[in-house]
């Protein structure tokens, strides 16, 4: 979609600097007829005025017949289906549809468009409300006209979860309206109140209009632009190859930053032997799985390393602002694979982030998911893999079973599977010895 825009965009480009040179010689006629013609030959003005409206209602045409030849969507990336439309565009709230107004209609399309960003995955996508895409000679009233684009998305699937809250809908959400400059639209299927004041920091933002809610609203509304559904490259990142402003990952965290008026910008820096400065370090300490079985040793182990260590859980009802700050004041950040490491974009660049890999194979999963979106925002990344001992799973099953021998086996049986074994029935017991060279490198990194 994003190439077909750019190519677009030139074809346009190329359009327009043909008229100009239309134009341009024509004024250059023009300026030699009164020149160097002899006053008694009749300039006739009217016919060189027809010439230029010619030459522009050519150029217009043109334009209009290469819109009329683009899809109205791009249902091909992976991540998700978006339709990008301009021209006369009535969308009906409740009804969840689409329509783009075209006289003379020559191509009939319609799409069924999931506007949420994880595509392919039907235990998500069979929750979000479809919204019906569709070109139209018939033309409903209009009740209210829009100056600005619209934007619609739905905020259910995995909503609530704090990872899909950030990769799902707010990256998205900002790669697809950034460019807007707040002057855009928000209206919103499957509207859940909670999430939108949750995230109300961040949406206000992007927008400066209160969101619609698709599903209770009745009337039309009517733009000259409508985005339906959110662009989406990645995991947790963004590919800003594929943006058109080259708005990046590191561009994303520093939005987030001023969006909840965190001012920390980059981590203490220990210069020399400086033993006077306290690094801070958090721990993301989970409740339910993947507990730290030793969390006390921990925490005594890396005060003794000169760290000053906070203990946390960002659940799903936590005051959003308040957890950010207290990540924000945060040199280190580590935690076990799971939801709550999410908190990461909130740490000032270049600050440290460890991230803790259960047993069962997840390096690829742990990379996947935090590991390479941390390189994207600038943080210094360490990982740690647990060995079997360092499992509960140990205290499950003997050392010759095949969750130890071959954790990749579970893997075949799909996602289910890994959640059941490795994430939902396991916790971790670090070796304090093993792990003090982790703190030991963070430490270092601080240094440079």
């Amino acid at each position: 979609m994003i190439r077909m825009s750019i190519m677009g965009h030139k074809k346009k480009l190329v359009m327009s600097f043909r008229y100009m040179l239309l134009v341009g010689c024509l004024l250059a006629t023009m300026t030699a007829i009164t020149l160097f013609v002899p006053n008694s030959v009749p300039f006739n003005a009217l016919s060189f005025r027809v010439m230029i409206h010619s030459a522009e209602m050519e150029i217009i045409s043109e334009l209009e017949n290469q819109e009329l030849k683009k899809p109205l969507c791009n249902v091909s990336e992976p991540r998700s289906e978006v339709c990008d439309m301009n021209g006369d565009i009535r969308i009906h709230g409740n009804s969840s549809s689409v329509l783009f107004i075209r006289k003379a209609l020559k191509r009939r399309e319609l799409y069924r468009i999931r506007p949420y960003a994880r595509k392919g995955d039907e235990a998500a996508m069979s929750s979000v409300k479809q919204v019906t895409v569709r070109s139209s000679e018939a033309a409903p009233q209009c009740d209210i006209n829009h100056s600005v684009p619209g934007i619609i998305f739905s905020v259910n699937g995995y909503t609530g979860n704090l990872f899909h809250d950030f990769t799902d809908v707010l990256i998205p959400l900002f790669v697809t309206a950034r460019e807007f400059d707040k002057e855009v639209q928000f209206l919103v299927t499957d509207f859940n109140p909670w999430w939108i004041r949750k995230y109300q920091l961040v949406i206000s933002q992007l927008s400066k209009y209160n969101v619609i809610d698709m599903d209770k609203d009745k009337t039309v509304h009517c733009f000259k632009h409508v985005i339906v559904g959110l662009k989406c490259h990645k995991e947790l990142s963004i590919d800003r190859s594929k943006v058109p402003k080259g708005y990046s990952m590191l561009d994303f965290t520093r939005f987030i930053r001023n969006s909840y008026s965190l001012n920390r910008e980059t981590p203490i820096r220990i210069v020399g032997d400086e033993h006077g400065k306290k690094p801070k370090l958090l721990i993301i300490a989970r409740k339910r799985t993947r507990v730290f079985m030793n969390l006390n040793e921990i925490v005594q182990m890396a005060e003794e390393m000169n760290y000053n260590v906070v203990i946390g859980e960002a659940s799903a009802t936590s005051n959003m602002t308040q957890f950010a700050e207290i990540v924000n004041s945060c040199d280190v950040l580590m935690g076990v694979h799971g939801a709550g490491l999410t908190n990461l974009v909130f740490l000032p660049t270049n600050a440290v982030f460890i991230q803790i890999v259960p047993w069962g194979g997840l390096k690829w999963l742990a990379m996947y998911d935090f590991g390479n979106p941390a390189k994207d925002m600038k943080l210094k990344y360490l990982q740690y893999e647990i060995n079997p001992e360092e499992s509960s799973l140990i205290e499950e099953y003997p050392r010759d079973h095949l969750i130890f021998k071959n954790p990749i086996s579970f893997h075949k049986q799909g996602w289910n599977s890994i959640q059941d074994t490795f994430m939902n029935k396991q916790n971790i017991k670090l070796d304090l010895r093993r792990f003090r060279a982790v703190l030991l490198e963070a430490l270092k990194q601080l240094h440079q």
